[in-house]
């Protein structure tokens, strides 16, 4: 007999809980008129249900390192929701990357944690998987002209690198030129609430 999941299981995310309604008002519009959005690191999948969900048009596609993949799936498998798909495995450092070409990508609470080397395989991947015209989202905090938003993003940034010192808080400037590297141009820089970003770049060939 298949064991029934249950949501008290499955490793929660209080952020993910406190900042998808925010993150949700500006996807609605950034992706009103896309049809194909693939999260880079969906993490608990907590994000994929509730967008999926608040947005039907939109066909949601997960990914992550395997080892994250029972969280995601166990949430979807709960969710039943039919636009919502199981993870594909992704590493961001490991070419090619499983899919073909992409309208829209969405990636919160990501980059700083990743290394800076995994970074720019993760624009590579982008300059190589997002359609033409399509819209990349990246949320999460980030440094303008080297200076932290705020303290506590500054206290952040030093946990961080406690735990992993390739990790930090990156330089909004340093991962504008990523983008544009790979044919991406800025469209918008939303403030987010406790001192985040949502930043959306349109790729133009």
């Amino acid at each position: 007999m298949a064991h029934h999941i249950d949501a008290s299981e499955l490793s929660f995310a209080p952020d993910s809980e406190r900042n998808k309604v925010p993150i949700l008002e500006v996807l609605k519009i950034e992706l009103s008129d896309i049809t194909e959005v693939w999260e880079i690191g969906s993490g608990t999948g907590q994000h994929a249900v509730f967008f999926s969900k608040e947005m039907p048009h939109l066909n949601w596609h997960t990914s992550d390192l395997k080892k994250k993949h029972r969280d995601i799936q166990g949430r979807i498998a709960i969710s039943q929701l039919p636009n919502l798909r199981s993870p594909v495995e992704l590493d961001v450092n490991l070419f090619p990357w499983s899919m073909q070409s992409i309208q829209a990508f969405f990636s919160a609470n990501t980059l700083h944690i990743i290394s800076q080397a995994a970074i720019r395989a993760f624009f590579k991947g982008i300059e190589q998987h997002l359609q033409n015209e399509g819209k990349l989202c990246i949320y999460g905090p980030f440094k303008y002209d080297g200076n932290f938003t705020s303290d506590s993003n500054e206290q952040f940034d030093r946990r961080l690198k406690q735990g992993d010192p390739a990790s930090g808080i990156r330089d909004f400037e340093w991962i504008n030129q990523l983008a544009r590297d790979a044919n991406c141009i800025l469209q918008n820089d939303y403030e987010m609430p406790v001192n985040n970003r949502l930043l959306v770049w349109k790729k133009i060939v």
